[in-house]
Parts: C-alpha cells; sequence; structure tokens
C-alpha cells in the first residue's frame, strides 16, 4: 500500500468516526434527520476543510472528492437509522471523538508536511484538523466547545502533532509509527476523561455587586 493510499484511507476512517460523533451528539439533541447529517457532515469535515484552507489547497478535498461527502452523509444516516441501538450514547459520542481527533490530526500533519508547511506551522495545523470538527459539533448542538473547557483536548491534538513531525524528521512515516502517533492522542484523551484531568483555570473571581444607593437603615 502507498502512502497516499494508506493516508485517504486514514482519511476516510477519520471522517467517518467523526461523522459518528457528530451525527450521535445531534441525535441526543432531538435532530430530525437533515439536522442529523448536517451536524455529521461538519464535524466529519469542518476541520479538513479548515487545513486545506491553511495550506491553500483549493477547493478542499472535502468538496473536490465525492468519497469524503459521502462517507460523512452515509455514516450520519446510518447513525440516525441505528441510534436506538446505541447504548449509553454520550460515551459513545465521547469515544468516537477521541478516535477522530487522533486521525485527523495524524493526517493533518501530514497533509502539512506534505505542503511543505515548516515544523512549527504543521503542529498547529494538524492541532487544527483534529480540534475543528468538534468545535462545529458543539457549536451547532448549543454545547461550549469541548477545546474551550478544561479538558485536555487542544493539548493531546498538539502532543500527536508534534510526535508525527518528530518521526518524520527521523524518516519515519510508515503505517507503524503514524499509528503509534494516533494512539498516543487517543489513549490521552481517553485516560484524560477517565481521571478527570484537565488544564489550570484562572482563580480570579468577580467581586460582590453592590446595589447602588445608601444602605438600608
Amino acid at each position: 500500500m502507498t502512502t497516499s493510499t494508506a493516508l485517504l484511507l486514514a482519511d476516510l476512517v477519520g471522517v467517518a468516526v467523526f461523522a459518528a460523533s457528530g451525527a450521535s451528539a445531534a441525535v441526543a439533541k432531538r435532530l430530525d434527520l437533515f439536522g442529523v447529517v448536517f451536524v455529521g457532515f461538519v464535524a466529519a469535515l469542518g476541520g479538513g476543510i479548515l487545513r486545506d484552507l491553511v495550506v491553500d489547497e483549493v477547493p478542499p478535498l472535502a468538496f473536490a472528492d465525492w468519497r469524503y461527502a459521502a462517507t460523512a452523509v452515509a455514516t450520519s444516516a446510518i447513525v440516525f437509522r441505528w441510534h436506538p441501538h446505541l447504548a449509553r450514547l454520550r460515551t459513545t459520542v465521547l469515544v468516537l471523538d477521541a478516535a477522530g481527533l487522533a486521525l485527523f490530526t495524524v493526517t493533518g500533519t501530514l497533509r502539512a508536511l506534505d505542503a511543505q508547511v515548516p515544523p512549527v506551522g504543521a503542529c498547529l495545523v494538524g492541532m487544527l484538523t483534529g480540534i475543528g470538527g468538534g468545535l462545529g459539533r458543539d457549536l451547532l448542538t448549543g454545547e461550549i466547545p469541548v477545546v474551550l473547557r478544561r479538558e485536555i483536548y487542544a493539548v493531546a491534538a498538539l502532543l500527536g502533532a508534534v510526535a508525527v513531525v518528530v518521526l518524520d524528521g527521523l524518516g519515519r512515516t510508515g503505517p507503524a509509527p503514524l499509528t503509534a502517533a494516533a494512539t498516543l492522542v487517543f489513549g490521552l484523551r481517553l485516560v484524560a476523561l477517565r481521571r478527570r484531568w484537565s488544564a489550570p483555570v484562572s482563580t480570579f473571581r468577580l467581586p460582590p455587586h453592590t446595589p447602588d444607593g445608601p444602605p438600608a437603615s
């Protein structure tokens, strides 16, 4: 299998799992079929569209290659049809989202490197590719985006992107090293959820509100 074929397959698998994540979140919000497919489409392809625009690949693959849109729509429709059989929907969404984050981070970083983006920029592009779909999904379903919460999410994507850049610099870009990088992101995200790891937050507190006017006697 050539590197380009492996990259395409990894991309399509990432599209499928992010579409399932987005569709599951939309089902949980009781959206109709169109709403479920639309949220699944945005969750699956939002990060890739952002990646392609950043590396000046126009039109984005999501629009240039029908397999991307078809995979997103078909997966979302399947989730809509079979969602009564999905137990513990929230857990399913989180696991699928972690898998999509891992796959898209790796493929996004590789595509940035192929486009001659410098290492630091490639890491940022990879991270944005990973978090872009989840950001769109959360905004459409009325949730605070995961990337803006205390949870370890964007940090996991950034570490995975750094791992890909380091492996590329060492000449190790075969399936096994890249799978290891994706596993790093996936595992870190799930362990962070399991152990409730979070990034630091500010301890700043607003002063208590004091009503205008003289105190009551």
